[in-house]
């Protein structure tokens, strides 16, 4: 009998799954397991609410494999060490997973990868939480896009060619090693607090948002003028190939931004230098002005520009900020006060549920200039016009600002203008322009 490990990781559902399904349907016995990363967690605040959201969804995922007699076997650990360990334990031919294209995910596979080969194991991966991966879409001669109309072009191009077939796999649920259920690591076994501060959004969302989401999604007062869906797509609790297909049909401008999330992936696998670093180097020679009073002043959204603060007390608050908000912010902390794009990347990366590396960073850089196709260094925005573009009435504002108008709101921390004019000089300066 051909038995064989399927390791989930950032695809945390039984439905579509493509590794899944592909080692479902090639092997004749299969058991699904999940890693309670230590390297990751142990870094992490012990209040960290996606440790929940994770755990929340293991233990939805494992309840769908007890439905057919099956469990998810899931060890909180060093996946380098438990991946080979279960896989001699189970007497597996093969590993099969999903594809991440993430630095650090790329590293550990290869180790992976080193120790199973030792071991006669294969390791084998599939495409699953984007449409388009690695040279899938690329330029005539073979090269990456940095751009990404030319891309987003030829994206629509292949998604048109795709047949939509989904990777039913309860069709072969009966493949899956049969054995009773053993009880889940708890939350505080991790070393983790249960409380749950951020509530995430559930998936029982509609696809009519979809329909007027042209027109809604830069109104951050809306209350469904934006999916939501983002922690769902990092998790891969949703099947991004449903999603894009739904989009597809009703809405280009949600299309597009599932194309972005596709972009970023494919410029981190690509260009992993730009993890750590600009990717237009010259960018790394800016000189920073990194005021730390200024930057806790932006992190609190006490910088005396309403939408700013909003934006910042709504992250701090939920674990969100509405996609706008999010340009805003990005802008004004690297663009009026002068400080490294790379704090606040950092900063959204503690805060956000939704977070992914490769299209945090690319918001980033793209906000501060250095990025891929990113905004031009002379565009500043004006987070006063923004405010008057995007929420007129206040309504955005006094939810999460309610002392605005009054003496108890701070003056702004500094002044448009001179902002523009001194960013505008040091960006000179250091692109040498």
């Amino acid at each position: 009998m051909s038995k064989t490990l399927f390791w989930h990781r950032r695809d945390l559902r039984f439905h579509d799954n493509a590794g899944l399904f592909k080692a479902l349907k090639e092997n004749e016995s299969v058991q699904s397991v999940f890693i309670f990363d230590k390297s990751i967690l142990d870094k992490l605040p012990k209040d960290d609410q996606r440790v929940l959201f994770i755990h929340d969804a293991i233990e939805k995922l494992k309840k769908n494999y007890e439905k057919y007699g099956a469990d998810l076997v899931v060890v909180y650990g060093n996946p380098v060490i438990e991946i080979p360990r279960l896989a001699i334990e189970f007497q597996a031919i093969s590993v099969y997973t999903n594809r991440d294209y993430e630095p650090y995910a790329k590293a550990r596979d290869t180790e992976v990868y080193e120790i199973l080969k030792r071991e006669n194991i294969d390791f084998i991966g599939s495409k699953d939480h984007v449409l388009f991966e690695k040279n899938e879409i690329v330029k005539a001669d073979g090269l990456p896009y940095t751009i990404f109309t030319p891309y987003s072009r030829k994206w629509k191009e292949k998604m048109n060619e795709l047949d939509y077939s989904f990777y039913p796999t309860e069709k072969f649920s009966d493949k899956l090693a049969k054995r009773p259920a053993d009880k889940l690591i708890s939350i505080s076994k991790m070393g983790f607090q249960t409380k749950i501060l951020h509530p995430t959004p559930d998936l029982s969302y509609s696809t009519q948002f979809m329909k007027k989401y042209s027109e809604s999604r830069n109104f951050p007062a809306i209350k469904n003028g934006t999916s939501h869906l983002g922690v769902h797509l990092r998790f891969g609790t949703i099947s991004i190939r449903e999603l894009a297909q739904q989009a597809a049909a009703a809405n280009e401008t949600f299309l597009n931004e599932l194309i972005w999330r596709d972009f970023y992936q494919a410029i981190i696998y690509h260009f992993p230098h730009s993890a750590s670093a600009s990717f237009k180097k010259k960018y790394d020679a800016i000189v920073w002005r990194n005021d730390e009073q200024e930057f806790k002043s932006w992190c609190e959204g006490k910088t005396g520009y309403p939408l700013v603060d909003a934006g910042m007390r709504e992250l701090n608050t939920t674990g969100y900020m509405h996609n706008r908000v999010r340009m805003v912010v990005a802008s004004f902390l690297t663009k009026h006060l002068l400080i490294d794009w790379k704090w606040g990347e950092t900063y959204f990366a503690q805060k956000l549920l939704d977070y992914d590396l490769a299209s945090n960073i690319g918001g980033w850089q793209w906000a501060s200039g250095s990025g891929c196709d990113a905004a031009p260094y002379f565009r500043v925005f004006n987070p006063t016009a923004q405010l008057e573009k995007f929420d007129k009435q206040l309504v955005y504002v006094k939810k999460w600002v309610p002392e605005y108008g009054t003496d108890k709101y701070p003056a702004p921390i500094v002044e448009h203008k001179f902002a523009r004019e001194r960013v505008l000089t040091v960006y000179k300066e250091a692109l040498n322009t």
